[in-house]
């Protein structure tokens, strides 16, 4: 018995009916509803370009990629250069960043946002960081203004993992903007659900011939004429079609995922505002709970979820809390990864080092989960979390 889900089905007859005109096309290779979904997504995130992809995974994969190919000295990458990550988020944050030899440098986060800890981050910065890649946990985005402040003039620059975050927005600016590059999924229990999917948006055109470039193969069959990949493409599509320029990947998206991006991505303005809705209930019932802190919101968080951490006064363990949500039907898990360092055996395949100490981490690993949001009204599921939880 489920009385309160982690997440919901945000479909109707409008995505049936967007597969079905793929269906109908016969065409189901990324095409010409792959390429509307795109020019949506920049559109709505305020970005100039986008880039669609199979899944989140493999944006955080091509965003990284990106960077070693780049022209740009400001922002290229090569092994063994530093980057900040937060300690805690999904494992394809970090993947990419062992397997292109970089040396990764985890700061603890802010138990009270569950992002990276600023005054934490602020210590870890050395003349070795290149760059810091941000992670907006839970729909809450980052503090962007006070990460530029303290990176100053240092040639360091912000890229953002935003699979967690869609819609959310500091001072109007769209969560996934505020870096060189941001990542996006819509999987199903994301904000908007295209199957499997995911984006990147940038505002850099070279990364973003690079980016088009490297998700089909590395051929410049995809590419503009005139491109910052091979420069001038050929007009005879013949000599073009089998012309690699960059160790490349297969990363396309479905057509069908794009079809279905196009309709979801209509729908995403008021699947946020009753998201927040539900928050603003979730937060009244809980912000003064006698033992269970919940996420502190920075700018307009999209709410992909609602964080709970027993104090340290709670009258049980997080595993007796497990037990007491699932026997009431009511679907938990694990607030990301927790501390990603527990992970030994595969930290083992990695250059890093940890800055100070994780004791955040470490809490929220041992004390914390989260419940479900939804993109529909959730007031009894929110009332029964309270009431168990009373």
């Amino acid at each position: 018995m489920t009385n309160y889900s982690l997440a919901s089905s945000t479909w109707n007859e409008k995505e049936l009916n967007a597969i079905q005109t793929v269906i109908d096309s016969d065409m189901y290779t990324m095409g010409k509803h792959v390429a509307q979904y795109e020019q949506d997504f920049a559109k709505f995130f305020g970005s100039k370009y986008a880039l669609m992809v199979s899944s989140g995974s493999t944006a955080n994969l091509l965003m990284i990629a990106a960077l070693f190919f780049t022209k740009n000295e400001k922002l290229k990458l090569k092994r063994g250069d530093e980057i900040i990550v937060p300690v805690v988020s999904w494992s394809t944050t970090y993947f990419p960043l062992q397997q292109y030899g970089l040396k990764v440098k985890f700061v603890d986060i802010d138990r009270n946002t569950l992002n990276m800890d600023l005054d934490k981050l602020d210590a870890a910065i050395t003349d070795k960081t290149k760059a810091i890649l941000s992670v907006n946990l839970l729909g809450n985005p980052n503090d962007y203004q006070r990460m530029q402040e303290i990176i100053g003039e240092r040639d360091i620059f912000i890229l953002e993992d935003n699979c967690e975050s869609m819609g959310a927005t500091i001072n109007g600016k769209q969560a996934g903007s505020f870096g060189v590059m941001g990542t996006f999924s819509s999987f199903f229990s994301h904000h908007i659900a295209t199957m499997e999917g995911g984006c990147v948006i940038t505002d850099d055109e070279e990364l973003y011939h690079i980016l088009l470039c490297i998700r089909a193969h590395g051929w410049t069959r995809n590419l503009p004429k005139f491109n910052h990949v091979s420069g001038e493409k050929s007009d005879d599509p013949f000599e073009e079609s089998f012309k690699f320029m960059l160790p490349g990947y297969n990363a396309r998206p479905l057509e069908m995922s794009g079809a279905l991006g196009i309709e979801q991505l209509k729908k995403l303005p008021e699947f946020i505002k009753i998201r927040q809705k539900n928050a603003q209930l979730f937060q009244q019932l809980f912000a003064q709970h006698p033992f269970i802190e919940i996420q502190k919101e920075t700018g307009n968080s999209s709410w992909f979820g609602f964080s709970l951490v027993l104090k340290e006064n709670a009258p049980y363990s997080r595993a007796e809390l497990v037990k007491i949500l699932s026997d009431k039907g009511i679907e938990c898990r694990p607030i990301v990864t927790g501390n990603f360092l527990k992970n030994t055996e595969v930290l083992a395949h990695f250059d890093y080092e940890v800055a100070g100490t994780v004791d955040a981490a470490e809490y929220i690993d041992k004390h914390g989960l989260f419940v479900g949001n939804h993109q529909n009204d959730i007031e009894k599921e929110i009332k029964l979390l309270a009431e168990v939880l009373c």
